[in-house]
């Protein structure tokens, strides 16, 4: 590993701008900047999710993202590293596949929530989304591993479908409720 922090600190930063792996430094509200800041939300509120009771399978493939993360903040302070590639994506997808395997099938939408596990899950799905689309907003204007973007998307319909399964270990899933005649017109 390269240099150890001793002080974390530095004041550089102070003019507004943040530094990259190679040196150069941006805004700290440039699109790459804001993309890296997402993966880390994104990654702390796995480390929520990671905090409560999961079962092993759920937990290791979320620390397995942990670290995916992590490759690709790295890929987005080395423009033009990639890390990540096909073979990450394909490994999440096995591991949804699984978790989804024996779930009913979805016929309602489902309300964020059914318990602390479920609801915290929501929360960096909701966030998944959120890096996701920061991530093609920079990927218009810089280059973007595509194989970086395609597993963030795939980790949200991860943590949407671990969300239901935590949430039919907790107090069961929440359905949205259509109420007809409020603020419809028809």
């Amino acid at each position: 590993m390269g240099n150890r922090l001793s002080r974390i600190y530095t004041r550089t930063g102070d003019d507004g701008t943040t530094g990259l792996a190679d040196g150069s430094r941006l805004a700290k509200d440039s699109l790459r900047v804001a993309s890296m800041g997402d993966l880390d939300e994104l990654n702390a509120n796995l480390g929520v999710v990671l905090a409560g009771p999961l079962p092993d399978a759920v937990r290791d493939t979320l620390v397995d993202a942990q670290h995916a993360l992590f490759d690709i903040g790295a890929e987005l302070a080395m423009p033009d590293a990639a890390i990540i590639d096909d073979g990450r994506v394909e490994a999440l997808e096995t591991a949804l596949d699984a978790l989804n395997a024996d779930l009913p099938p979805l016929k309602e939408f489902i309300l964020p929530g059914g318990g602390t596990g479920a609801g915290a899950a929501h929360v960096a799905r909701a966030v998944c989304r959120r890096a996701e689309r920061g991530m093609v907003a920079l990927g218009r204007d810089e280059p973007v591993n595509e194989a970086s973007r395609r597993y963030v998307n795939r980790l949200s319909d991860y943590l949407f479908v671990a969300a239901r399964v935590l949430a039919r270990a907790e107090s069961g899933e929440v359905y949205w409720r259509h109420e007809r005649g409020h603020g419809s017109s028809t």
